[in-house]
């Protein structure tokens, strides 16, 4: 599969649009990507972390979330526990728990160093209960997402080489067989 720049910043933005439409994402939705650039460019997530891939994806995720006004998060690898990067007034609302690191591109992964620098003021938090989110690359991004979370099949089925996983999270339902729900 040959994939280029524009090829893979449409990907991205076309899967990010597919599932705010999915998810009916409203103005303040906080969206989590978390995307192995190894694995888009073909190569085994953790092992070819490519820096120029990663200022692509977050650069798409970035104008997506500025147009729509939704909260871009961007998950970190395992090797900073998958910490995530994101607005510092967003994580401060949130009231989410600050941690001292700053992503590199084989520490934290090459798309949350490159949010990091993209970003006006970049924060690290340990956690967070996002709306809705991309897992480019098997990055396992579940644990960042609300209960309970929806799968979303939508065209875009991979980024680069990469395996896609779109998710969003709907209202638990609660109460049992006698409970109306909206």
């Amino acid at each position: 599969m040959l994939f280029n720049e524009q090829i893979i910043r449409a990907q991205v933005t076309k899967a990010l649009l597919d599932l705010g439409r999915a998810a009916r994402l409203q103005t303040g939705a906080q969206v989590v990507v978390g995307c192995s650039t190894s694995e888009i460019s073909g190569g085994t997530i953790g092992k070819n972390s490519a820096p120029e891939i990663g200022e692509w994806v977050a650069s798409a995720v970035l104008n997506v979330c500025a147009q729509k006004e939704w909260i871009p998060v961007f998950q970190c690898c395992e090797h900073l526990n998958r910490c995530l990067v994101m607005p510092r007034g967003a994580a401060r609302e949130s009231r989410y728990t600050l941690v001292n690191a700053v992503p590199q591109p084989k520490a934290g992964g090459s798309t949350a160093a490159a949010a990091w620098r993209m970003l006006e003021e970049p924060c690290l938090v340990q956690a967070v209960q996002a709306d809705a989110g991309l897992d480019i690359g098997n990055t396992l991004i579940g644990m960042h997402l609300r209960p309970v979370a929806v799968p979303v099949r939508g065209e875009i089925r991979q980024i680069g080489h990469a395996a896609l996983v779109a998710a969003y999270s709907r209202l638990p339902y609660v109460g049992g067989e006698r409970a109306v729900y909206q």
